[in-house]
């Protein structure tokens, strides 16, 4: 049996989240819910529902950045909950918007996992400011947030009749 040394396991657990960021694992990923979806589909709000695909696309991204400034800046100030997570709008300006949104939640992720990496078995050391938070913990915050409101935008499409 080969024994596996501390710094395996902390590259296992990062290659695994890094993962689960960026593909999804078990659930679709978010560029898979997003693909192809027809632009007068963005700002609908289905009946029963409280919010268009766009808004989640928008409150995805909104939340990613605040998550990964938090995660690097300890100077960095949070939007105000709940209100400033949620755009107002129920559809993006034009399809500039909307690409720009996509891009900013790719690259700011790749970003995320960046951090992961160059933090190695630093990503369980609790940051000297918040309450207890760290790396790790954040990443499965992310993970977990995206991966949510990712089902909810493929319900949407469903309800709205384009989803597979």
């Amino acid at each position: 049996m080969v024994k596996s040394s501390p710094q395996d396991n902390v590259s296992f657990v990062i290659s695994e989240l890094a993962m689960l960021l960026e593909r999804g694992n078990a659930h679709a990923s978010f560029e898979k819910a997003v693909k192809g979806i027809p632009q007068k589909l963005l700002g609908k709000v289905p009946q029963g529902s409280a919010y268009s695909i766009w808004q989640l696309v928008e409150h995805i991204r909104i939340t990613q950045w605040d998550i990964m400034e938090f995660s690097r800046d300890p100077d960095h100030k949070s939007p105000k909950w709940p209100e400033e997570y949620w755009p107002e709008a129920e559809a993006p300006e034009n399809a500039k918007a909307w690409t720009d949104s996509l891009e900013q939640i790719e690259k700011e992720r790749k970003e995320f996992v960046k951090l992961l990496h160059k933090a190695g078995d630093g990503i369980y050391t609790p940051f000297p400011y918040g309450d207890g938070q760290s790396l790790f913990r954040e990443g499965l915050v992310l993970a977990d947030h995206n991966s949510y409101h990712t089902g909810e935008i493929i319900l949407l499409r469903r309800i709205l009749g384009d989803w597979g």
